[in-house]
């Protein structure tokens, strides 16, 4: 059969892409034209390579509607290519040259056994891939094994936690890879259609414009407690370069943790108040760790003899060690206070008394920089049936903001001193 040459216009930021890799990711926002572009790619190759066996792949895939099926046909219509030239799209694959074929299933569905039924595949594609457990991968990469076959990964960034984030972007990707980023700006044809929508998102949702659009990692949660506050915060730039001042008193604010992989996280933020103001200058967070590293981190980063503020469980004692983290921490010559346990509602007192504060909090980008993405994920557990909410979602982001409430309720205002000149009354 004589080769069908096709001429493909590809967006110059996917160019690197379209050399053989054994890894190949896009990530970016949305309007991108990532997943056009590596469901052309992949028609090319199938084009290009007589019984080639592809996989697309999603973590969860209930139905073909939720596969990239419908892109993989929009490319073979575009490209004018039909049965004669050996592509036929059926209910469940898409067959194409030299009995090659193209199929569709979610990671979930897979064990260590069923994964098997992949080996051989040339390609595996997985859209969608911020979702990607690390199960998933750990059972897709090694699976994908024959000679010259690549794993191709597309997706929005959501955590810099998720495992396609950690595999690609935390400093340390897989050998053999290429990596780009991709947004709407570096699409030449985007639609009208779509540049308004997101002229519309900056009005309307700028919370979250970043995340959708420029392809940033989220940093507000739809309906998080503090979305508003934090996105006021950075227009008002109080969100920016936040310096300790030398001579001012340093408070720390706990949420205790607990020691071993299960425990929760220990969480501290560092303020100062000055005048009017609450300086928020950094944010320290560590799971399963012993008092001595929150104590040794503290003492690295110059806060010594800095005050400590516990909740009410500071003052009980941890029952291995017989020792609570009061009685520790003033043996380690650290002032400290605990505060009584405020009883129900605690939870709704704290996040009220932060929102009311916020307009005087400035926090340091850099050295908050986790704690900020806690407090913007903060949100509210719903009960899904009968529409009403549960209170805070208690997850990865709830012993940032439970700290961060504590410095809320036990704030006071700076006193302010008058001077009154009597001699100006009259008065001798």
């Amino acid at each position: 059969m004589k080769a069908l040459a096709l001429q493909i216009d590809t967006a110059g930021v996917f160019e690197p892409l379209l050399q053989p890799s054994r890894y190949k990711a896009a990530h970016g926002g949305r309007g991108s034209g990532k997943s056009w572009f590596f469901a052309g790619l992949l028609i090319e190759e199938h084009l290009a390579n007589r019984g080639m066996r592809s996989v697309c792949i999603r973590e969860v895939q209930k139905s073909l509607k939720e596969s990239a099926k419908r892109l993989l046909e929009s490319k073979i219509e575009e490209f004018g290519l039909g049965e004669k030239d050996g592509f036929k799209v059926l209910a469940d694959r898409i067959e194409t040259p030299g009995n090659g074929v193209i199929i569709f299933q979610g990671m979930q569905d897979h064990t260590a056994e069923s994964i098997k039924s992949l080996e051989g595949f040339n390609r595996a594609w997985v859209e969608e891939a911020q979702t990607l457990s690390s199960r998933s991968l750990q059972l897709l990469r090694p699976t994908i094994r024959a000679p010259g076959s690549e794993l191709w990964f597309s997706w929005n960034p959501r955590m810099r936690t998720d495992p396609v984030d950690a595999m690609f972007r935390g400093g340390d990707p897989p050998t053999n890879s290429l990596v780009v980023q991709a947004n709407y700006s570096d699409n030449p044809w985007l639609p009208a259609e779509l540049e308004q929508e997101r002229l519309d998102c900056l009005r309307v949702n700028p919370d979250q414009y970043g995340h959708i659009w420029d392809g940033e990692y989220v940093t507000v949660a739809e309906g998080a407690y503090f979305a508003k506050s934090l996105a006021l915060a950075r227009s008002e730039s109080r969100i920016g370069f936040v310096p300790a001042d030398p001579l001012m008193r340093l408070r720390t604010f706990w949420d205790i943790g607990g020691t071993g992989a299960k425990a929760d996280a220990c969480a501290i933020w560092v303020a100062q108040f000055i005048g009017q103001q609450i300086k928020l200058v950094d944010y320290y967070e560590a799971q399963g760790q012993p008092l001595s590293a929150h104590v040794a981190w503290m003492r690295a980063q110059g806060y010594d003899g800095c005050e400590v503020v516990l909740p009410h469980d500071g003052a009980a004692h941890d029952k291995v060690y017989q020792v609570s983290y009061e009685s520790a921490l003033r043996e380690a010559a650290f002032p400290v206070t605990v505060v009584p346990n405020q009883g129900a509602g605690a939870a709704n007192i704290r996040i009220e008394a932060v929102r009311r504060l916020f307009p005087r909090m400035w926090f340091d980008e850099t050295r908050c920089a986790g704690g900020l993405q806690a407090l913007g994920w903060y949100h509210e557990k719903k009960d899904e049936v009968r529409g009403i909410g549960l209170g805070p979602e208690h997850d990865w982001s709830s012993h940032c903001a439970d700290a961060f409430g504590l410095m809320a309720v036990t704030y006071k205002p700076p006193a302010i001193q008058r001077v009154i000149n009597y001699s100006n009354r009259g008065i001798v």
